[in-house]
Formats: C-alpha cells, structure tokens, sequence
C-alpha cells in the first residue's frame, strides 16, 4: 500500500478529533459475523477527514480464523472475485462502518452480511499499514462479493451506506 491520495486516518493519529458525544466508541469491542463467531476486536477506527466521519473499522483478525487457512487463490481469477494471499504478520482488516451494527448490550460489534469465511479470505494488513483506495477497492469487492465496483463507478464516499453509519466524529 502506498502513502498517495491518503484520504484515510487512524482515529488515534488525529488529537483534534474524537468519537461524538453520543456514539459509543467500540474500540477493543468483540466482531462477530453473520453466524455470531466472533472474528476478532475493533482496533482502531479509520477516519476519512473530508466527511468528518468514520468509515471503518480496523479489526484484529483473531488467531484462530487466521490459523483455520485456505487454499489462496484456489479459484482462478477469470471466475470473479478470489481469495488474497496473506503475508505472515498481516492480522488486520477492515469493515465498512455501513457493513457493522453495533450492540450495546453486549458491546459487540457485528456484520451480519458476512460469514466468517469470506473475513478469513479477506486481504489483511499489518497494523498501523497506510490504507490506500485500491487497497479499499479490493475490501469492497471481496467483502461484496461484486467484481463490478471499480473507481470510476464509485462515489466519494461509496463506503459509507447512510442509513447505517453508526459513529460520526468532530473537532474537538
């Protein structure tokens, strides 16, 4: 990944800004997929300056999902999306904040349009790794499973499904 067009910033790395007032900020929370396995912990949550806004959640993939493996690239890529080949340290990934819904209750986090399956295939990072838009381009397709999403039919904030943006942040 590189450090051009970086449109994305840790929540941490900005001391001007803060999760709002009435959002529960979810970091070390659980993430549990759409069968309720818990997938791993908010580690930090990913801001995008220009919308002020969250707009994902930077999961510890846990171990055990990492240590299940998978056959990388076992479908060719002329069959649409595929799995990523994951470097040894690479035990992050990220989640639209569109695709999560939070529970107080239990203070989980939880997707449920995605099976632990499609996360244990999902391409990771190392913590703390700049995110590029390719790098969330490829998220999108994979978590989507829609080989259609590219740049130029993408909006701005095409991450973002309103209705379900669940933390917002502002200038302290």
């Amino acid at each position: 990944m590189t450090n051009t067009n970086k449109n994305l910033f840790y929540l941490s790395d900005l001391p001007d800004y803060q999760v709002a007032e009435n959002y529960s900020d979810v970091r070390g929370w659980n993430v549990k997929d759409a069968s309720d396995r818990i997938i791993g912990k908010v580690d930090h949550l990913l801001v995008n300056k220009a919308t002020e806004r969250v707009v994902y959640l930077d999961v510890e993939v846990d171990d055990a999902l990492i240590e299940e493996g998978h056959d990388t690239y076992h479908t060719p890529a002329s069959e649409g999306v595929h799995e990523f080949l994951n470097k040894e340290g690479e035990n992050h990934l990220i989640i639209p904040i569109g695709m999560a819904s939070i529970d107080e209750e239990t203070k989980s986090v939880k997707s449920n349009q995605i099976k632990s399956s499609t996360f244990a295939k999902a391409k990771r990072f190392r913590k703390g790794e700049t995110i590029d838009f390719d790098f969330e381009l490829n998220a999108m397709r994979h978590l989507k499973g829609d080989t259609t999403i590219h740049s130029s039919n993408a909006v701005e904030d095409f991450m973002i499904e309103k209705s379900l943006s669940i933390l917002f942040i502002m200038v302290c």
